[in-house]
């Protein structure tokens, strides 16, 4: 299984789903992030990142409210205070 999270337009995260094996997969079936991203755009719209359980993908899990950075390819938790 591999866990998705979606962002908005600001890269804030919205949403976090699992996605089987199989759709993240190629031919030959090695998991691919675009081919995951993909099969939730057709299905769910909006833009999707891969993230994982133990920060081998984007540094931390991503959650609701975590922004996601391209410039450090990170999820970032939101600051309890400014």
């Amino acid at each position: 299984m591999a866990h998705f999270a979606k962002i908005d337009e600001n890269n804030v995260v919205t949403q976090v789903v699992v996605v089987d094996n199989k759709d993240t997969a190629d031919a030959s079936g090695v998991e691919k992030e675009h081919i995951g991203a993909a099969h939730l755009e057709k299905i769910l719209g909006g833009t999707w990142k891969q993230t994982s359980y133990n920060g081998n993908i984007r540094k931390n899990y991503a959650g609701i409210g975590y922004t996601y950075r391209a410039d450090i390819d990170a999820f970032v938790p939101p600051q309890p205070f400014a």
